[in-house]
């Protein structure tokens, strides 16, 4: 059943989704190192961690919380829960720096850029949020 009235949307250019998967990639990556960092450190800490007020033990699971989110980040099919995932860990990196008076700035653009690299990448985020002109 071909109706003329029904179009396919064209999909975003290459360069948006290039330019998605890019940020995509720098935002893993920066998770995944300081997800490194807190494993191969373990329970001697790392030297930013302690001055938070988070517990020495606390450490390595929150290596392997951010390891599960950017896993879950960069699967396609759950990018978006990835995403909403990511944001949570942000959330409360934000909240911990707010608590003991450091500037949360970068956590913050950190969060904005993990939601603009998988809305230029994910067409079903597009879908669910158009930006109108």
């Amino acid at each position: 059943m071909n109706d003329p009235q029904v179009t396919s949307s064209p999909g975003p250019s290459p360069a948006i989704l290039w330019t998605g998967r890019v940020l995509t990639l720098l935002v893993s990556l920066l998770f995944v190192n300081s997800a490194y960092q807190k494993l191969t450190t373990g329970a001697n800490g790392t030297e930013g961690i302690p001055p938070l007020g988070i517990p020495q033990s606390m450490i390595v699971p929150l290596g392997v919380l951010e390891l599960v989110c950017v896993a879950v980040y960069v699967i396609p099919p759950t990018a978006v829960l990835g995403t909403i995932l990511l944001t949570g860990y942000m959330g409360g990196a934000i909240c911990t720096h707010w608590r003991v008076g450091d500037p949360f700035l970068f956590q913050i653009g950190i969060g904005v850029v993990i939601w603009l690299a998988v809305y230029l990448r994910e067409e079903r985020l597009r879908k669910l949020i158009p930006l109108r002109r």
